[in-house]
């Protein structure tokens, strides 16, 4: 929509009633409702779709990243409806988005490809038997489709069922089509992509390569251009086997061939991307380009704007997705309220794209990112600098996120040396993921503060818009004649409760201990726009750290880190909130059911699958905590559960033997 505007063409959004106060509605000349929140009833209703263009009379459909971007019946009925499909022609989307296809007209053209099973008999024995042939590990792959969507590995033929079965349900939820290829799985390799761009004139371009190599459930985290440690006659050949790979199928518009490419760097095609990718502000920002103006005019039936040997390669970028997901529960991905949300100052070497502000809430329909952060700078290191910087001056509350975890990917010594590949954080899993330590006394002391300084603003207000101004009761000092006040303040570092007791001096500083240790602290909230900082002294030491106390938490943002100090719950209220983790198994967030597999007097042991949930565009198996007998079955199939909702009862083997 900015592209749009700045070329002068109108834009037009469809949108979902779960996304009526979005971004992208606001920002839109126009906006039209087409369904309820679920994906299907909303915006991979074709008709819908077709029917707001012609009720706007739009003249050509942006598809975006997802949904019907890679669709073949959606850009055909654009096409009979005289409506432009701002990508590729239909045919080149069933050829590339077809894996099994893809392969053989990559392979005819000369473009190396993986081995593997690309066939039409999709029955459990033939499927099997092909990923004994090939030889484990082996990637079973739906044959539309992207995104890490209907995707597993199975390591040994003892779990390639199970597997096959997960990966068929993905697939038929994400892209209503359940076919599966097998092929060999490369050990630990990279993701190296290629953007290309093809005319309606028989031009193609490639704009250099990507390195996605990091990802979690084969999806992607951070990404870079170009990619580290590739030589330029690497980086030609990529190219040139990406530009025959589209010249193959006649494409035209944005594209993206994906290679794998192994520790020799030899690349083998893996699929295409017939769609604008989400990570393509990298490769804006080395070559000066704005893809989405060359996506329409290109659409427009014009030329690409430049020819190969005009394409420089300037810099370095990087791209991390921030979302929102639990990574030290999985990854699991979450839902909420973005009750405080502030970014890095933008400009031209830092981009942030996203569709959320301050207030809105991160919805469990779609997917959980919540913004791209996406820097430049002359080279590598100096752009990874920049991304970890901007990293810190990104904060939110009200929902968990991946920030810490990107800080410490991206500050990882074999990430900065460039040794990336798609086994990353496996293979490094005990230093992304370190034993928690102990929130240091310093800072809980600048937490206990903050909290009495919040409370003192409070207070004043209070008494500045009361008429009894001199109530010898409206004091938030902690002065008293005579005496040394002294208050204990229980604050709560992870699950571990500390006591922390205040003296307050008559100076306005505070004597603060915790155990055997005593701090001199003194500070002042300062407001800086809608932000309050924290300017404190610690023994002397003087920093600054942006402060928000929201829902019984404080939160503090320092330059080098974050910290986040509860305030205890009432024994009364945790007590509500903990029975029924105790009793059986619990939502890990807000999702539907998708399958069932148990009833009432069912037996199960220790990690049986009980039901599988959908949210968030991904499935989850929820599995037997404990063994037991199962009691009771609160959801069935197709019903919405809220994060840690009760979904099954248990009744121990003991009891239930009694």
């Amino acid at each position: 929509m900015r592209t749009a505007r700045k070329m002068g063409v109108k834009s037009v959004a469809v949108y979902s009633e779960a996304d009526r106060n979005s971004m992208h509605v606001a920002m839109a000349d126009e906006a039209y409702c087409i369904g309820p929140p679920p994906s299907q009833q909303s915006y991979l209703a074709m008709e819908k779709i077709l029917q707001v263009a012609k009720v706007s009379a739009a003249q050509a459909i942006h598809p975006g990243y997802g949904f019907l971007s890679e669709n073949t019946e959606f850009a055909e009925l654009c096409k009979q409806q005289g409506i432009i499909f701002i990508g590729p022609p239909s045919s080149a989307i069933r050829d590339m988005g077809i894996k099994s296809t893809s392969k053989a007209i990559m392979s005819a053209a000369g473009v190396p490809v993986v081995e593997g099973y690309h066939g039409e008999d999709q029955s459990d024995e033939c499927l099997r038997e092909h990923a004994r042939r090939i030889g484990y590990p082996v990637m079973i792959k739906a044959v539309r489709g992207g995104g890490g969507k209907g995707m597993r590995i199975a390591h040994s033929e003892k779990e390639f069922l199970d597997q096959l079965e997960s990966a068929r349900r993905e697939a038929k939820k994400s892209f209503n089509d359940d076919a599966m290829l097998i092929e060999k799985f490369v050990d630990n390799p990279r993701h190296v992509e290629v953007q290309v761009f093809g005319d309606q004139h028989g031009n193609a371009v490639y704009l250099f390569e990507r390195d996605c190599s990091v990802q979690r459930r084969h999806q992607k985290i951070i990404e870079e251009a170009p990619g580290p440690g590739i030589s330029p006659e690497v980086r030609r050949r990529l190219g040139e086997a990406a530009v025959k790979a589209a010249k193959a199928v006649n494409y035209v518009g944005a594209g993206t061939v994906e290679f794998i490419m192994d520790s020799q760097h030899n690349f083998y095609f893996m699929e295409m991307n017939t769609r604008l990718q989400v990570e393509h502000p990298v490769t804006e920002m080395i070559t000066g380009t704005d893809l989405v103006e060359w996506q329409l005019r290109v659409a427009a039936g014009e030329k690409i704007p430049l020819m190969q040997e005009d394409i420089l390669l300037q810099g370095h970028a990087f791209e991390a997705r921030i979302y929102a997901e639990d990574p030290n529960n999985n990854f699991m991905p979450g839902a909420g309220p973005l009750l405080h949300l502030s970014t890095p100052p933008a400009d031209r070497f830092t981009r942030i794209e996203t569709g959320v502000r301050q207030g809105d809430e991160v919805s469990v329909h779609y997917d959980p990112m919540i913004a791209k952060l996406v820097v430049w700078a002359e080279d590598r290191q100096a752009a990874l600098r920049k991304l970890r910087y901007s990293l810190h001056q990104y904060n939110i509350v009200g929902l968990s996120t991946n920030i810490d975890f990107l800080l410490s990917l991206s500050g990882h010594p074999q990430f900065e040396a460039g040794n990336v590949h798609t086994n990353f954080i496996p293979q490094h899993h005990d230093e992304l993921f370190p034993a928690k330590k102990a929130t240091p006394h310093e800072v809980m002391c600048q937490a206990a503060l903050g909290l009495i300084l919040k409370e003192k603003m409070l207070t004043d207000a209070f008494r500045d818009q009361s008429d009894d101004k001199f109530s010898p009761f409206a004091s938030s000092t902690g002065r008293r004649i005579n005496i040394c006040y002294t208050r204990k303040l229980s604050l709560l570092d992870g699950e571990k409760i500390v006591d922390v007791a205040v003296s307050y001096n008559q100076d306005g500083s505070y004597k603060m201990q915790i155990q055997d240790k005593t701090f001199l602290i003194s500070g002042e909230i300062l407001k800086e726009g809608d932000s309050l900082y924290l300017r404190s002294s610690v023994n002397g030491t003087v920093s600054k750290s942006k402060l928000v106390i929201l829902d019984n938490t404080i939160y503090l943002f320092f330059p080098e880190g974050s910290a986040q100090i509860g305030l205890p719950v009432p024994k009364y209220l945790s007590a509500v909130s903990s029975g029924a983790e105790q009793s059986g198994a619990v939502a890990p967030m807000t999702g539907t059911v998708e399958k069932v597999f148990v009833k009432a007097g069912d037996k199960v042991q220790i990690g049986d699958p009980l039901m599988v949930m959908i949210a968030m565009k991904m499935e989850h198996t929820i599995r037997a905590p404990k063994a037991g007998v199962i009691k009771k079955v609160n959801f069935q199939e197709g019903a919405q559960a809220s994060r840690h909702a009760p979904l099954v009862e248990f009744v121990d083997e003991e009891a239930e033997s009694k």
